[in-house]
């Protein structure tokens, strides 16, 4: 039965392709103004140096992604998130996406620790929002907000706007995940201005996920996101089924090995 005020779904096969990223694809969007963001099994790390393909790692952060994209949009912090669509596809809003990752720290990890010599784990005096230009080329440089004024990526009012934003996920996430026994060591959030006739604001876009954040279990201190991949610990998709356990999004028995994730309709 066709739903009147729903635009109908086509076949990804029929669709024209805007944009591949190492993660995800994008699609033309049934209306005006929105895409399909088709969420792919590949794991990368190191700027695809490293590449495997692991089975259902896209579902997983297809679900975990929607569930805190809508948490956001009831608290009123905007994103481009509309609803997801199946398994692996959310409908979202098209955004002009502004070049930068924006990398907010609360406990010393990964590149913080190597650069600044800090031990892993140190808990930071306060949370530090760092920005990074997005060129897989040159591979991600860190760059002050006296760079992205400069050569125009975004203006002193947007990066006032975007920080604002970051520190509201921060504390809404932190908050989210330690309710379920985790730590948020750091997280990677992208953002996009988004139109609305002669208006513009700037919105939460891309994805937050297991893929996107570090995130530790509070009583063992084992980690739960991509750093298992980055590090060749191994159980990535199983760490991933952890933490969306923990959020409700999964069945609590354990799926069979093999058979995929066992999602929560």
């Amino acid at each position: 039965m066709d739903f009147p005020n729903r635009p109908r779904y086509i076949p990804m096969n029929r669709r024209r392709r805007i944009y591949e990223g190492k993660a995800k694809i994008l699609y033309e969007g049934p209306e005006p103004g929105t895409l399909i963001q088709h969420f792919k099994d590949d794991a990368t790390a190191f700027n695809a140096k490293k590449h495997e393909v692991i089975d259902g790692k896209g579902v997983l952060n297809n679900r975990i992604s929607e569930y805190v994209f809508t948490q956001l949009n009831n608290m009123g912090i905007p994103t481009h998130f509309i609803r997801r669509m199946n398994m692996r596809e959310q409908l979202i809003r098209e955004v002009e996406i502004i070049p930068l990752e924006v990398v907010v720290r609360n406990v010393a990890a990964g590149s913080l620790s190597s650069r600044l010599g800090i031990e892993e784990g140190t808990q930071l005096p306060r949370s530090i929002i760092e920005f990074y230009y997005k060129n897989d080329q040159l591979n991600d440089p860190m760059v002050s907000e006296e760079h992205i004024t400069a050569f125009g990526w975004a203006s002193p009012q947007e990066i006032d706007d975007i920080m604002a934003l970051a520190i509201r996920v921060n504390d809404f996430l932190a908050g989210l995940f330690l309710g379920v026994g985790i730590k948020l060591v750091d997280f990677k959030m992208e953002t996009g201005r988004l139109w609305e006739g002669d208006m513009m604001r700037i919105v939460v876009a891309d994805e937050i996920s297991p893929d996107s954040c570090r995130l530790w279990d509070i009583a063992t201190g084992n980690k739960l996101d991509k750093d298992r991949f980055r590090r060749d610990m191994g159980g990535l998709v199983e760490s991933y089924q952890e933490v969306a356990r923990r959020l409700g999004i999964l069945n609590e028995q354990e799926p069979p090995r093999g058979a995929g994730p066992t999602l929560v309709k």
